[in-house]
């Protein structure tokens, strides 16, 4: 049973618990211009390379897309977040973009991206897209036209190019490391075949940055802006929204040296200068022109990597982004107090800017939590992921799954050399840190690969090798099983929806064991993860409206979450 505690939440009955602090308990801020769709919408990442193969080159593409969206209406999400699809020659898996309003042959064309846009709307599923203001590839016009002019071009004022240092300008210009590895420098060669001046990559030599103090660069990407919401975009994923602007003086970086094998560079003088919040306020407001002209809520969410939640919140007033992914979740192990910690930060923080927090326990860029969770044996993984997902879905604001992530795909960690295309192992020559293993193509059915990711009679295999395994994790598989990855999802986003205690913004956590987490969501629903090893009494003795592992009467296994409606 439930009894009350102070300062008025309940406990689960018959446990030991610390006390609550009144400021354990969160009611953001709402305001009526900001109550949109958005707010405790669940969107799902396809992943556009790996998710389904139309044509049989073995490469993902628009017409699987629009073939697998009554899946994905089934599952139960609000929209789809659609990585890069523009043309680009694949340095960095379409993060390397030439042409930012257009698509990339391999992935369709404009005609296909207008009827799998009229097909989201059909089914009522909202469309976001990827969009990369920080740089842009090697072949894009507006570099190639850069390497042909002279020094102090127009040209070249588009980039950020400089003088080397040294006798010769032999040096690059300052210290700064690039985020996959090396200098953040390369020399061009001039015309007239004399090596000459350096060019600016924060990322890979075939990604340079754009000066977004150049008042074009601007202006073009509001002609990209509109482009693709004239063609019924919902909303725009900001890749790098901390980047664009630099020091303009380019100095030295006196920040510690980050290792430049790993993604974890630190330099304040080419992340998050004050400038860059200017953008997002132009970009909220041709946003809000388009939802003023149609009444469409059009979405802004933020990759803004910064240290703690008060930092993020900052682009997250009323005027800039609506959303901006939290990262932490991605980094935390399996502990309750750490996911504590993260969670109370982030609700404290950007709850109390008013805006939702964007929760995700996997994305493109990290290892998926079925390995990133196990202990050596192969239960603890998926058995810590499901409960994982459970709890994230019962928190307040919005969430983002990672295609795969409904089916417990684990990584792929095998993956030989010479299929491996990550740039971060082609730059240092090491894999740590590599991200293919979470980017291999789904498995939709079948014994074997391409195990329905591309079709019966295609003439090409899947772009990453596909490991026998994944046989035990096609969606054909899991729906015939009702305790499968998917059905738990299912279950979980249907009772989102239909919850009235998911519309509110309430939350408070309750007093639990050592080793469990407990909060309640609006009035009566009570969420209960165990993260310990032995099982913890259960706050009711009625059975569980979900559980992501079959729970005894009046008890919750470990490594398990479940959520209960406590009776009056």
């Amino acid at each position: 049973m439930i009894t009350p505690t102070a300062p008025g939440g309940p406990t689960l009955s018959g446990v030991p618990s610390p006390a609550v602090s009144p400021t354990d308990s969160f009611q953001p801020t709402r305001r009526a211009a900001d109550r949109g769709w958005w707010r405790h919408a669940v969107l799902y990442q396809v992943y556009v390379r790996s998710f389904r193969d139309a044509n049989g080159d073995g490469v993902g593409d628009l017409a699987g897309i629009r073939a697998q969206l009554p899946y994905l209406r089934r599952l139960g999400v609000d929209g789809l977040w659609l990585t890069p699809f523009y043309p680009s020659p694949q340095h960095d898996h379409g993060y390397d973009i030439s042409d930012h309003r257009a698509v990339d042959p391999r992935y369709g064309d404009l005609e296909e991206f207008d009827r799998l846009s009229a097909a989201c709307r059909r089914l009522n599923l909202k469309l976001i897209l990827d969009v990369v203001p920080n740089h842009v590839s090697a072949e894009h016009p507006w570099f190639q036209a850069a390497l042909n002019a002279a020094p102090g071009s127009p040209e070249r004022s588009r980039f950020h190019f400089a003088d080397g240092r040294g006798r010769d300008g032999e040096l690059p210009p300052n210290n700064w490391r690039a985020m996959f590895g090396g200098p953040a420098w390369s020399r061009v060669t001039e015309s007239d075949g004399h090596l000459g001046q350096w060019y600016l990559h924060l990322f890979t030599p075939q990604q340079p940055d754009l000066n977004w103090r150049n008042p074009e660069v601007g202006a073009d990407f509001d002609s990209t802006l509109r482009f693709w919401l004239d063609r019924g975009a919902d909303g725009f994923r900001v890749d790098v929204a901390t980047g664009l602007f630099k020091h303009p003086e380019l100095p030295d970086s006196t920040d510690p040296a980050a290792d430049e094998r790993t993604r974890d560079a630190v330099n304040s003088l080419a992340w998050n200068q004050p400038e860059v919040h200017q953008v997002w306020r132009h970009w909220r407001a041709v946003c809000e022109e388009y939802t003023t002209r149609d009444g469409r809520d059009r979405l802004l969410v933020g990759e803004v990597s910064l240290p703690t939640a008060a930092e993020q919140a900052r682009y997250l007033v009323p005027d800039e982004l609506h959303q901006a992914f939290y990262f932490p979740l991605l980094h935390v192990g399996w502990d309750a107090e750490r996911f504590r910690t993260v969670i109370h930060e982030a609700l404290r923080d950007i709850g109390g800017s008013g805006a939702p927090t964007t929760w995700a326990l996997n994305n493109h860029d990290q290892v998926r939590t079925v390995s990133r969770y196990a202990d050596t044996d192969s239960v603890s993984g998926p058995a810590r992921a499901a409960a994982a997902a459970l709890l994230m879905l019962a928190l307040p604001g919005a969430a983002y799954l990672y295609q795969g992530e409904e089916l417990g795909l684990p990584e792929v960690e095998d993956i030989p050399d010479e299929f491996v295309t990550d740039p971060i192992f082609h730059r240092t020559g090491r894999r740590a840190g590599i991200r293919d293993g979470c980017r291999v193509p789904l498995p939709w059915a079948g014994g074997q690969s391409p195990f329905g990711f591309s079709p019966g009679d295609a003439a090409a295999a899947p772009w990453i090798p596909q490991p026998d395994y994944f046989a035990a994790h096609t969606a054909e598989r899991a729906l015939a099983d009702t305790g499968s990855f998917l059905h738990l999802y299912r279950e979980a986003l249907q009772l989102r929806r239909t919850l009235p205690q998911f519309a509110s913004t309430v939350f408070e956590w309750l007093p639990s064991p050592a080793g469990t987490l407990a909060f309640t969501r609006g009035d009566g629903m009570v969420c209960v993860a165990n993260f310990g090893s032995d099982p913890v009494l259960a706050p009711v003795q009625e059975p569980p409206l979900i559980a992501s592992a079959p729970c005894p009467p009046g008890l919750l296994p470990p490594a398990t979450t479940a959520w209960w409606m406590v009776p009056e």
